[in-house]
């Protein structure tokens, strides 16, 4: 273990963001890397040490991919940051990825939590992962040998990415589709640069470049490239396309120019902050923004407003606002029922639970203003408090509602895999498809969910592709298609 006394003296000191004056000003990381000027570093191996015996690591079930928590924080805590990478990667292919993304069930699994804050995981995490980039102990691990077969995963969202990377380094000839310009998916255009800098995803796709994994940008497969052409060309097919079919929202004016989806909105974003040109940017300057849906992608929605100048900026939520402790309804190690406030929030708008919107009203084909009603939730579902309605101003809508599964692709239709009730592709228990030789990764067959499941199910996959290749188990299997999470 680390400092055996670490947990009982050492109190919990988490991220120190930059001031929201100074980061309104720019898109850059909300958080600072824990090794600029090596400052902060004493104060994460502190923080690792607070890392307890406690014989059992709940920690390790609160993490889909299993990660070996106590190992690396008691080899931070004894200054063995190299040792430390090692065993990060020994079982998540992009640390620097979770690290800054992922919302650290495994601190809501944390003995320490029963009583006391959680370690912050997430927190040592990212600062290992970090400095070992730093230090150029993260290098290409090209196979030895190739095989002499082909897989194609369509998709470079985090599932894509795991599945190609483990398939590569086992010797076979990947070659990843991706429909946008540039490879990453979400992580490249979904997620805001003040969360995660693209910098950190081009680098780790340069060392998968430099593995042999091919990358091949800008097209449509379904369109451009065929499913049967595709499962012709190779010997097996991964289908991470994730869950991108965004919920609507059909209500009286929501074709109002004004009125968006969240995930028409922040690729823009990002790619301004990028330096591209986007004629007819959509932008929150100067306007009254609302955003409908209280979740991580309202929260991106809510740091991009603010950064674009806008007046104003109001979240919606249909649910009642949460507890500002875990609920008795999510007991340890559960995650937990509570409210959280990300650093988007800390920047100022307002949010507004228990509400539901009626409509959307304009003016010149433009919308104006949204109209809202307080709602009881019952057990028949939510119910209007009557004589509760009222309008905001609102010259920008942002449907930030979810997702309800993979898009109905002509690719879908073309290799004719079958779909569940909610629109999911159906997997077996080796996350093959009802088509023999294409298999499926990630948000497409779990549904909307956690990048850390999307990892973990990308190097599942790998395991049961490279299984099906050649008969033998080689690679790491961190889950199965049927395992959930607790509460989350």
């Amino acid at each position: 273990m680390a400092d055996p006394r670490g947990f009982l003296k050492t109190p919990r000191q988490g991220a120190t963001p930059r001031p929201v004056e100074e980061r309104l000003r720019d898109w850059n990381e909300v958080y600072p890397a824990p090794g600029i000027g090596r400052t902060l570093l004493p104060i994460i191996v502190e923080q690792a040490g607070r890392c307890m015996d406690c014989g059992i690591p709940f920690c390790h079930h609160g993490c889909p991919l299993g990660n070996l928590i106590p190992e690396w924080n008691d080899l931070v805590w004894r200054d063995d940051w190299k040792v430390a990478a090692e065993r990060l990667h020994a079982t998540n292919n992009f640390p620097e990825f979770t690290g800054r993304l992922c919302p650290a069930p495994c601190e809501a699994a944390c003995v320490v939590a029963i009583a006391d804050d959680a370690v912050t995981i997430k927190n040592v995490e990212v600062s290992i992962i970090d400095k070992a980039f730093d230090e150029g102990w993260v290098a290409p691990l090209p196979p030895e040998r190739l095989t002499d077969r082909t897989v194609a995963v369509i998709g470079s969202g985090p599932a894509g990415l795991a599945v190609a990377q483990q398939l590569t380094r086992a010797g076979h000839t990947v070659a990843v589709y991706e429909r946008a310009d540039r490879a990453g998916g979400l992580l490249r255009y979904g997620i805001p640069e003040f969360k995660m800098e693209k910098k950190h995803l081009d680098r780790r796709l340069d060392q998968m470049r430099a593995e042999g994994t091919i990358f091949r940008t800008g097209v449509e497969v379904g369109a451009t490239l065929t499913g049967k052409e595709l499962r012709a060309r190779y010997d097996a097919v991964v289908l991470a396309v994730g869950a991108t079919d965004w919920r609507d929202l059909p209500i009286p004016g929501r074709e109002l120019d004004g009125v968006h989806q969240a995930m028409e909105y922040l690729p823009q974003a990002n790619r301004v902050a990028l330096g591209e040109a986007v004629p007819g940017q959509i932008t929150a300057e100067g306007k009254h923004v609302v955003i409908i849906g209280g979740g991580d992608t309202g929260a991106d929605c809510l740091g991009t407003a603010h950064r674009q100048g806008a007046a104003s900026v109001t979240q919606l939520e249909i649910m009642p606002e949460p507890p500002g402790s875990r609920h008795v309804s999510t007991p340890w190690p559960m995650w937990p029922l509570l409210l959280r406030t990300s650093s988007a929030h800390e920047e100022g708008g307002e949010r507004v639970y228990a509400v539901s919107t009626l409509e959307f009203t304009g003016s010149e084909g433009k919308v104006t203003t949204l109209r809202l009603v307080e709602v009881e939730r019952t057990s028949s579902g939510f119910e209007p408090v009557p004589g509760s309605e009222r309008d905001l101003p609102a010259d920008l809508v942002l449907l930030a509602m979810g997702f309800v599964g993979p898009e109905k692709s002509a690719l879908v239709e073309q290799l004719g895999v079958d779909l569940d009730a909610r629109g999911n592709i159906v997997r077996d228990e080796s996350f093959e498809t009802t088509v023999p030789g294409v298999f499926v990764a990630g948000d497409a067959g779990r549904g909307q969910s956690l990048i850390v499941w999307a990892i973990a199910e990308g190097r599942s996959v790998a395991a049961a592709v490279d299984r099906k290749l050649t008969g033998v188990d080689r690679l790491p299997s961190p889950v199965s298609p049927t395992d959930r999470p607790l509460a989350v």
